[in-house]
């Protein structure tokens, strides 16, 4: 597609550990078949990431605001991904595409509002919209309305869960401890568990007082993850569901932190985001993912 080798393949950004490789299709036009895909994320023989994030694209339902497509570094795609799209928000503020006023972004999982709050620090808000109980709207196997505090056994263990949705889904499993030991055990079989069709994202929450819990996370598609936007809304608003926290929470994880604001119609999450690097694919690594010349 170009010869300037001045132009970059992908931009790679970091919010709290959690990393994303953009690639704008302006630049290169990656065809995000799933080899491909993993390919590209591989941390030993690829660019190595947490994921892709394709775009801005062209909304198919007509809208004119900036489109996203997210892919996971196992070649699925994702719906949303509340650090994906805090990462994407800072490439268009950095890229002139929007500047300090809200603007929308479109995901698969349906659309957000961005707005930088402090560009020093890398600070954006995202509105990720309302978060979502419904288990028979989204197509879990159980005969409820909604799976909210029910028991869920998995591995020889029962523990008590509560699916939210925001966008994408996710099963919150309050413990007493949560340990990078109990998240990388039980994650993948929650992940896979008969009630998800679609597999889930798995929180395993601390509540720590009124205004803050400690999460673990296992990442649908990715595995154990420092951080995540969207577990972090997800995991606050089960919090919020059940008495248990207040409106205004302080979610940590290993990779830091993300201040969390809910209603019962959006959840705001505030939290960085740093660009690392930009790069070129080499022409060979190009060939092996059969994108030989571009």
């Amino acid at each position: 597609m170009n010869g300037d080798t001045s132009i970059p393949h992908f931009h790679k950004y970091q919010a709290l550990g959690n990393d994303y490789l953009v690639i704008d299709p302006s630049e290169f036009p990656l065809d995000p078949a799933p080899d491909r895909v993993r390919a590209i994320c591989d941390r030993n023989r690829g660019a190595g990431s947490d994921g892709i994030l394709l775009g801005p694209l062209t909304d198919p339902g007509g809208s004119a605001a900036p489109f996203v497509r997210i892919f996971n570094p196992d070649g699925s795609e994702a719906e949303k991904s509340g650090n994906g799209v805090r990462i994407f928000a800072r490439y268009l503020v950095d890229k002139g595409f929007a500047g300090n006023a809200a603007f929308p972004l479109l995901t698969k999982g349906g659309p957000v509002s961005a707005r930088l709050v402090d560009a020093e620090a890398g600070l954006f808000e995202i509105d990720m919209g309302a978060a979502s109980f419904s288990a028979a709207s989204h197509g879990l196997f159980w005969e409820g309305g909604q799976f909210v505090n029910e028991p869920l056994s998995v591995g020889g263990e029962t523990f008590t869960a509560t699916f939210v949705s925001m966008g994408n889904p996710h099963c919150v499993i309050i413990v007493r401890c949560a340990t990078r030991e109990i998240a990388e055990r039980y994650g993948p079989l929650v992940e896979r568990h008969p009630m998800f069709p679609e597999r889930t994202n798995v929180q395993f929450m601390e509540i720590l007082d009124r205004d803050s819990v400690k999460i673990e996370i296992w990442e649908r598609g990715a595995g154990y993850t420092l951080a995540s936007g969207s577990s972090s809304c997800a995991a606050a608003s089960a919090a919020r569901r059940l008495g248990l926290v207040d409106d205004e929470v302080r979610v940590f994880m290993p990779g830091g932190f993300l201040d969390i604001e809910m209603s019962d119609d959006r959840v705001l999450m505030t939290g960085p985001v740093r660009n690392v690097f930009e790069g070129r694919f080499s022409p060979d690594f190009l060939r092996g993912i059969g994108m030989e010349g571009v």
